[in-house]
């Protein structure tokens, strides 16, 4: 199996199929069929797989026009159709990986996609999890799924490998193709085999270790590590605020040293699909040896309440301004959980507007990225403004920047609002800061 699949890497003769086409799958997807492999993507969603066929974007990391080339030419297609997973040699699961209403794993997207694999998986495959999750799910929960749906043995019929998925939304050098990628794979074969894998489509390098629980806990510290020192500084925020000393400036005067200190910001809260989930991952698994993540649980816990920090501090911002939280109007900037993309995934700004709506404001959206969400809890729909205007602003009590888009002229909304409340010193190169208050 070994060298028949080295012999069918080296001469271009993998077929890849990659399940999920999401801000993972899609872009790996893509960069695999660059390489010249002939790729198939499997989805549920019947609108996904039609745009893609149609060589239509709809992820902002992808180029738009190398999509529309490899749909049109054939080499990447997509389809509904899991029967399909019979033809591939290498299968990459991208599945999402959320927390229940309880704030526990939903292994759900993976255990499904591993049985409807299991039923098409054919002898001499690669399969390799993307998707992040705690230590032990390939080795425990997608490798018994794979071998007793196939009747296939993992190492001896096909190899098995965790690689977790390392995608920064937005990040205008860092990519999906020349970052660096992690393999653990079960077996010496079986990395050898996906790393060469790898290695031909992917410009980042790879580096393999020593197991899937290996690459699946350092997926893990690599968010948690953010979440910490997030946590961390969110807190400085708040005890400099109440010390009446700005924050912004003291990063700023400790980034000078040269080492031993790496900055980090404080915002309204976490967002993506990472960096506010993984540590619940990992605090939900720890309980299995009687262990408690202490620190991780504290970082937790003060990330998650900066949106309801965020709207006492607007609360008191309108005392000072002789108005009350309830029946004010607020104007809200930013909705996408980070600057300059469209994803609103687990986005603070969101939970800062349920938090004022629930204590009676009456708050609006601006996003030049995204013009509308879809409320996690009720599933309803709300929509942004169209466009920032001078009339929209002088009609606000408040403006609260809780992302912050390079393209908004910070000026022009600082000259036209009553007060901004800044929560991510977008306002820095403001030259007026008469009526804005930093975070």
């Amino acid at each position: 199996m070994k060298d028949q699949l080295l012999n069918k890497i080296k001469n271009r003769e993998i077929v890849a199929g990659v399940v999920g086409l999401g801000y993972v799958g899609l872009p790996l997807a893509v960069e695999i069929a660059r390489a010249g492999y002939r790729t198939i993507g499997f989805d549920l969603l019947e609108n996904k797989v039609g745009k893609i066929n149609r060589g239509e974007n709809y992820i902002s990391d992808v180029d738009s026009a190398i999509l529309k080339e490899l749909t049109e030419n054939g080499t990447l297609r997509a389809t509904t159709d899991f029967s399909r997973i019979a033809e591939a040699d290498f299968i990459a699961i991208c599945v999402p990986t959320p927390l229940d209403t309880h704030q526990q794993p939903d292994l759900s997207y993976i255990e499904n996609s591993s049985a409807q694999i299991a039923g098409y998986l054919r002898k001499n495959t690669m399969v390799v999890l993307e998707s992040t999750t705690f230590p032990g799910t390939t080795t425990d929960i997608v490798k018994p799924l794979l071998e007793k749906g196939s009747g296939l043995t993992c190492g001896k019929d096909f190899y098995l490998a965790f690689s977790p998925e390392r995608v920064d939304p937005g990040n205008a050098y860092y990519r999906t193709g020349n970052t660096p990628k992690v393999v653990g794979a079960l077996g010496s074969d079986a990395g050898e085999v996906i790393c060469t894998m790898y290695d031909t489509f992917l410009k980042g390098g790879v580096h393999p270790v020593s197991s899937p629980e290996i690459a699946e806990m350092e997926k893990i510290l690599e968010n948690t590590y953010r979440n910490i020192n997030i946590g961390l500084i969110n807190e400085m925020a708040m005890l400099c605020d109440r010390m009446g000393i700005n924050i912004w400036e003291v990063i700023d005067a400790a980034r000078t040293k040269p080492y031993g200190f790496q900055a980090f910001y404080p915002g309204p809260g976490l967002g993506g699909h990472c960096i506010p989930l993984d540590p619940y991952y990992l605090s939900w698994k720890v309980r299995e040896y009687a262990f408690h993540t202490s620190m991780i649980e504290t970082s937790m816990m003060i990330n998650d309440r900066m949106p309801e920090y965020c709207a006492q501090r607007i609360t008191n911002i309108l005392n000072d301004y002789s108005k009350s939280l309830k029946g004010s109007k607020i104007l809200v900037l930013g909705v996408a959980y980070k600057s300059d993309i469209d994803d609103c995934r687990e986005s603070p700004a969101i939970r800062v507007i349920n938090v004022l709506v629930k204590k009676g404001a009456e708050v609006v959206f601006y996003d030049p990225y995204v013009t509308e969400y879809k409320d996690k809890k009720d599933g309803s729909v709300h929509r942004g403004e169209k466009s920032l205007t001078e009339d929209l602003l002088r009609s606000m009590d408040i403006t609260v920047i809780t992302t912050a888009h390079s393209c908004i002229d910070y000026n022009f909304v600082q000259q036209n609002s009553s007060v901004v409340f800044d929560t991510r010193n977008a306002t820095k190169e403001v030259r007026d800061k008469s009526n804005i208050v930093l975070l």
